[in-house]
This record gives structure tokens, C-alpha cells and sequence, in this order.
């Protein structure tokens, strides 16, 4: 996480958000980042997916808001199954004690992507004042957790934000081999089956680029997310004929 070291514009009381054509560019300290303070109330947290922008800060700072250029984004088609996933997904599926659950315990899922160390981190972006505004969120049925079950125990899982017919994946966490692979997989099949034509991923890893993501145009990012708000949520549940909408993509080399 980039320290916060330069102004930058500081929100206060109901002020709206810069353009997300003024964040800093890759010539800056930071790259994406757009503005700092405010709050994580829900309409906030609303207007900013709505605009393509993002909190993300760590303790010790204020809340930071960034809208990066390039964006990392899944298109649910090019999601990528290895043939060793796509064994574990059918060794999933044939499996009666295995399942995905959407929204059965949305609060150990955000408290275990939490407390899960993550490679070149110390501590944690999700701070209880996160936990605690995408619980808000939840509950306003505007977030989400998409849930690896196995034998009757949480094994991994996700959460992300739903505007409209855009998903904006958060975060995700695994107690269980490739436990958080089936829960974005699981996902992959529901936004197929949704006609949900893009999953946010925010930040360029080689991991998310492994399962097909990719960076796109803050320009050709804005555009699809447009498009998604002007199409209703869908409702979140989840059937087993919808691991039916990946079984068709190409399997690539373990």
C-alpha cells in the first residue's frame, strides 16, 4: 500500500467526488489515487462504484479513494480453467457434501478475507471501519459473499458490491486448496448465466491475470459500467445448473 505522503483533494461533508480524470497518473507517487477523506456511508460507497472509483487505504492513513487508468477487469467469458481446476470443479460438483452458498454467512467471509496475510502485506486494508461499511452494505442487500461449502464447513469463499448488472469483486479468502478458486468460479458461472459482462478486480495481480483478467482503458471501463447500471441487479442465488455456463471454456495447460 503506497503511504499517503502528498496532498491530494480532501473531502468533507457532502462534497462529491473530482472527476476521475484528475486522479494522479502513473508520472505521480501514487497511481490512481483520486481524493481523500469522507466517509464510508453507503450512498457514498454507492456514488463512488457508480463513478469507477474505489476506497482503499491502510490504518493509520485517511480513506484514500482511487480510480486507476489502466483498470484490472474479468470479462466472465475469458475466464480461464486450467485442466487441474477443472478437475477440482468436477471433483466439486459430483461431491453431495460440496457446495457454493450465496449470502449464508456474509460476516465470517469479509472477517476471514480480513484475517488472511496477504503476500508482500503487513496487516490488512480491510479495517473494522470497512468490515463494518460492507456489512452496511449487505444488508442493503448491495454486497455480497459467494461461499465455498465443504463437508458442512466454510472452506473459502468471496465478497464483492452489485450495482445494476456490475460486480465489483472485493476481496477473497481460502482455508481449503483452491477453496476461493471454486468461489470465483462459482461466480464466473453466475455472472454468465446473469448476462454480467464484467467483474471489477481493481489492481493488476499476476494471479487475477492467470484466471483471465485483464487491463482495460479507464474510458472502456467507465463505458461498461454505464451500461451495466442501466440494467436491474440480478437476484443472488445460486443453482447447480449454472456451472453449466463455464464447462464450454477452453481448458488451458496446469
Amino acid at each position: 500500500m503506497t503511504q499517503y505522503t502528498a496532498p491530494v483533494p480532501w473531502l468533507s461533508g457532502h462534497d462529491g467526488f473530482p472527476p476521475v480524470t484528475h486522479a494522479w497518473t502513473a508520472l505521480d507517487p501514487a497511481p490512481g489515487l483520486l481524493a481523500a477523506g469522507g466517509n464510508l456511508a453507503a450512498p457514498t460507497l454507492v456514488a463512488a462504484y457508480s463513478l469507477g472509483i474505489f476506497p482503499w487505504f491502510s490504518a493509520g492513513q485517511p480513506i484514500l479513494w482511487w480510480s486507476p487508468d489502466p483498470r484490472m477487469a474479468l470479462r466472465p467469458r475469458d475466464f480461464r480453467v486450467s485442466r487441474s481446476l477443472a478437475k477440482t470443479l468436477a471433483r466439486f460438483r459430483a461431491d453431495p457434501n460440496c457446495e457454493i452458498r450465496v449470502d449464508h454467512d456474509f460476516p465470517r467471509v469479509i472477517e476471514n478475507c480480513a484475517a488472511k496475510p496477504r503476500n508482500q502485506q503487513s496487516g490488512t486494508w480491510i479495517l473494522p471501519e470497512m468490515v463494518q461499511a460492507y456489512s452496511d452494505l449487505y444488508r442493503d442487500g448491495r454486497a455480497h459473499s459467494v461461499e465455498t461449502w465443504i463437508g458442512g464447513k466454510l472452506a473459502g469463499g468471496l465478497y464483492c458490491v452489485n450495482l445494476g448488472a456490475m460486480v465489483y469483486g472485493e476481496s477473497m479468502f481460502a482455508d481449503r486448496t483452491d477453496a476461493s478458486k471454486i468461489a470465483l468460479a462459482a461466480l464466473v458461472a453466475f455472472c454468465r448465466a446473469h448476462a454480467i459482462e464484467l467483474i471489477d478486480c481493481q489492481q493488476n495481480t499476476q494471479h487475477l491475470a492467470s484466471l483471465g483478467a485483464t487491463e482495460m482503458s479507464r474510458v472502456e471501463f467507465m463505458q461498461m459500467v454505464q451500461k451495466g447500471l442501466a440494467r436491474p441487479a440480478p437476484r443472488w442465488h445460486f443453482e447447480s445448473g449454472y456451472w453449466n455456463e463455464i464447462s464450454t471454456v477452453e481448458n488451458l495447460p496446469s
